[in-house]
């Protein structure tokens, strides 16, 4: 198929830009209540790094729970699949930050992605670390697989959410009490709130997704991140959980392994050849970017992408 990516992209981020229903943006953390929700970016990179762009794809954003594919990377590496005992594969079918089921089953999370099962990852790596240590190894990481030492955290950001993150702070008392973390619940917070304060373009974060998309390479370092196998059973999280319960929808529309972020972004990816960076500021009801999604289920249909297709 003949498909001129550079039009194309230009065109889904023109549409974009002129539709005026562009959901709410994250006014529950003060600092993203700012945040101009006309915005609009995407960078698509193919798996020789070729990049097509539009709209906004350089200006930074906060990536929030996006950051929770490199962290259960990293945890990955650092424990395996000991990880298992903690925290499940399941989808949840509840929103983000429900406690409903940490009641239910115990204190184990039903997934990584979910805020409760993310905790658990990050209560995971900062075992044997200071927090500032545990940070540190966070965005060292993120650096590294985009090759990018320009992405930072903004410290307003995790100001503002260390203000206001009551209900992360009663899913971490809630897990402690049941023995699910091993790190003083206010200490796994402050990890938490920072990684998720991690701000990146569109372009350096379909950078840093490359490697998902490589079966697990370095795009630029050579060597692997992670395994071939390890690649493939976190891009299948999140397929199925990437979008907490609109997970199911998102693979219904654009069947793609995905992750969403309450700042706006998404990053999605084609396997063996893309990773994909969106970001729109306004959500939809489950808390996932609601112009992010249409872009990309245009994208996905416009270029047969769909892991699902023939």
């Amino acid at each position: 198929m003949n498909l001129d990516l550079d039009a194309l992209v230009g065109d889904i981020a023109a549409e974009m830009s002129e539709r005026e229903e562009r959901g709410a943006v994250a006014s529950y953390i003060p600092q993203l209540a700012h945040v101009d929700p006309r915005r609009f970016g995407i960078a698509v990179m193919l798996a020789d790094g070729t990049t097509h762009v539009g709209g906004d794809a350089d200006e930074a954003f906060s990536i929030q729970s996006i950051s929770k594919v490199f962290t259960l990377t990293l945890a990955l590496g650092k424990v395996g699949d000991a990880l298992w005992r903690r925290v499940g594969r399941e989808p949840s079918g509840n929103p983000f930050n429900s406690i409903v089921q940490l009641e239910a089953e115990k204190g184990i999370p039903r997934n990584p992605f979910i805020n409760a099962g993310a905790i658990v990852v990050t209560d995971t790596l900062l075992g044997g670390h200071a927090p500032k240590e545990a940070i540190g190894e966070i965005l060292r990481f993120v650096r590294h697989v985009a090759d990018d030492d320009t992405i930072f955290i903004d410290k307003a950001v995790a100001r503002s959410e260390t203000a206001t993150g009551h209900r992360n702070v009663a899913l971490a008392n809630y897990m402690h009490a049941f023995g699910n973390l091993e790190h003083a619940p206010e200490l796994t917070l402050g990890v938490y709130f920072h990684q998720c304060a991690i701000a990146m373009s569109c372009r350096q974060l379909a950078a840093a997704g490359r490697f998902l998309a490589l079966d697990g390479r370095h795009p630029t370092a050579g060597g692997r991140v992670v395994s071939s196998e390890r690649a493939r059973r976190i891009n299948a999280l999140m397929l199925t959980c990437g979008h907490y319960d609109g997970s199911g929808d998102f693979a219904f529309r654009v069947g793609l392994p995905a992750k969403s972020g309450v700042g706006g972004g998404i990053l999605a990816i084609v396997p063996g050849k893309a990773s994909i960076a969106v970001w729109s500021p306004g959500l939809n009801r489950v808390g996932n970017s609601m112009l992010g999604a249409l872009a990309l289920e245009r994208l996905a249909r416009a270029t047969g992408w769909s892991v699902f297709a023939p």
